[in-house]
């Protein structure tokens, strides 16, 4: 990151280290697709495996209804739905970062003018 050129006021703002905060907002957009993606291979790893027993009659008995077998599936679809949540929230603090950087940078330059 470099450093800014621009003129320095007296205005304090939010926040004194622009580029410290862009740090944290990346790091916040690159965690977020990373815990989305462990989610995501764990789903797919968890859903094969139950898949492998469910063909080959691991989970079969005598006598079940559709809805017995329906519900061996819902905690699968149920599983990446913490992953989902935690990249939203994350992606939510990114960009909440980032506007807030650009609302600072809008106040400074009134500032000085």
């Amino acid at each position: 990151m470099t450093e800014s050129t621009e003129n320095r006021t007296g205005f304090l703002a939010t926040y004194f280290d622009r580029d410290a905060v862009i740090k944290i907002a990346r790091t916040a957009g690159i965690l977020a697709w990373v815990v989305l993606g462990i989610y995501v291979i764990t789903t797919v790893i968890s859903v094969g495996q139950f898949l492998l027993q469910f063909v080959t009659g691991v989970y079969y008995q005598k006598g079940m209804s559709i809805f017995d077998v329906a519900g061996y599936f819902i905690p699968y679809f149920l599983q990446p739905i913490p992953g989902i949540v935690y990249f939203i929230g994350l992606k939510f603090a990114e960009y909440g970062l980032l506007i807030l950087l650009d609302i600072e940078d809008n106040t400074r330059r009134a500032a000085r003018k």
